[in-house]
C-alpha cells in the first residue's frame, strides 16, 4: 500500500499550485479589467456600462487579498510537510512539492 505521506503531500502541493494560479489569475483579470475601464472612459461610453465595470473591477482586487491568504496558509502547510517529511526526499511528490512551493514563492509579496 502507498505511504500515506506521499499522499498528503500531493494534496498539499495540488493546493497550493491552484491558489498559485488563482491568484495571478485575478490579478490579470484586475488589469485587464481597468484597461478597459480607462478605454470605456476614454470613449465616453454610457455612465451606467462604466460603473458596472468598475463593480467588476472591484469584485477582482477583492478576491487577490483572499486568494493571497490562502496561499500563505496552504504554502506554509506544505512547507512544513516538506520540511517534516524530508526521508521521502527521493520520490516525485516530494520533489514536485518542492516546485511548486518555488513557484509560489514568485507569486508571493515578500
Amino acid at each position: 500500500m502507498a505511504d500515506p505521506r506521499i499522499k498528503q503531500i500531493k494534496i498539499k502541493t495540488g493546493v497550493v499550485k491552484r491558489l498559485t494560479k488563482e491568484k495571478v489569475s485575478y490579478e490579470e483579470e484586475a488589469l485587464k479589467t481597468e484597461e478597459k475601464v480607462e478605454k470605456m472612459k476614454s470613449e465616453n461610453k454610457d455612465e451606467y456600462e462604466i460603473k458596472k465595470m468598475i463593480e467588476v473591477l472591484q469584485e477582482s482586487k477583492m478576491m487577490v487579498p483572499d486568494t493571497l491568504k490562502r496561499l500563505k496558509a496552504g504554502y506554509a502547510d506544505l512547507e512544513n510537510l516538506l520540511t517534516k517529511e524530508e526521508d521521502l526526499s527521493e520520490t516525485e511528490e516530494y520533489k514536485a512539492g518542492k516546485v511548486i512551493l518555488e513557484e509560489a514563492k514568485a507569486v508571493m509579496p515578500s
